[in-house]
């Protein structure tokens, strides 16, 4: 079994940049390249749309309380992504925010596409997305809240003003690719409808399904979808005291 690493944060953490990304040995960086061509023409082909290589948070510390990194090349990522042993060379840790939408009518679970480029075909908590370079305000410092109700707005097509909290709830980190999801808890009024109306009317295609399951219903889904659910959204519900049992004790700060 993989045993994923939960960083136990603070609601008030914050995420800063404080270094350039570093440059690549030219062997390393051909190797990054071929496996983004890769990626690339595979999603491509599976119609999920095309890659672009831009920037995205990579972290160095994780404490309760800050984050600190630096913006990476997309490329980099997707490289890793595709071959975990690349890890010793890159370092990144790349570190996306990932919704917890509950609402009136049960909490937001989106399947991905089949040719999604990061855990195709699985169930996970929407919205999703990395964190990246439009995160970051003058002082170089990412606001969480903001990345995750963009990704709201995209992904369901559901605006701030329909949103009554977003706090911070921890951050599980994959032992392999390292990516690491910052659970962010969000409540709006709207029922299941209306999430469902606008993700159908507004909604970028990132779910080729999207479910609101009503929280007493919550076991049974996850027992219905079994490995077919990222393990993190286990360890986000569990947070939110909607499951009885998440992942392991926390291993991080």
């Amino acid at each position: 079994m993989t045993h994923f690493i939960v960083h136990n944060v603070t609601p008030d953490v914050t995420v800063r940049v404080i270094r350039k990304m570093p440059p690549l040995p030219p062997a390393i960086d051909a190797e990054v390249e071929r496996l983004w061509r890769q990626a690339s023409a595979r999603v491509a082909a599976g119609g999920a749309g095309t890659l672009f290589n831009g920037q995205v948070f990579s972290i160095d510390a994780i404490t309760p309380h800050a984050i600190t990194g630096n913006l990476t090349e997309y490329r980099r990522l997707v490289a890793q992504m595709e071959d975990h042993g690349l890890f010793p060379a890159l370092g990144i840790r790349s570190l996306s925010v990932c919704g917890v939408l509950r609402s009136a009518g049960g909490i937001a679970i989106g399947r991905r596409p089949a040719a999604a480029i990061y855990q195709p075909g699985m169930w996970q908590m929407a919205p999703a997305g990395s964190v990246d370079a439009g995160a970051i305000v003058t002082s170089g410092t990412a606001d969480l809240a903001a990345q995750v109700l963009r990704e709201l707005e995209e992904e369901l097509g559901i605006t701030a003003t329909h949103v009554t909290r977003v706090a911070p709830i921890c951050i599980v980190e994959h032992p392999g690719s390292h990516v690491s999801d910052c659970g962010m808890a969000l409540t709006t009024s709207l029922d299941a409808d209306a999430v469902q109306t606008a993700h159908r009317q507004h909604g970028n295609g990132e779910y080729s399904e999207l479910r609101l399951v009503p929280e007493p219903a919550l076991p049974a889904f996850i027992a219905w979808a079994g490995e077919a659910l990222v393990p993190p959204a286990r360890e986000f519900l569990f947070r939110l005291g909607l499951l009885d049992q998440g992942l392991s004790p926390p291993t991080g700060p």
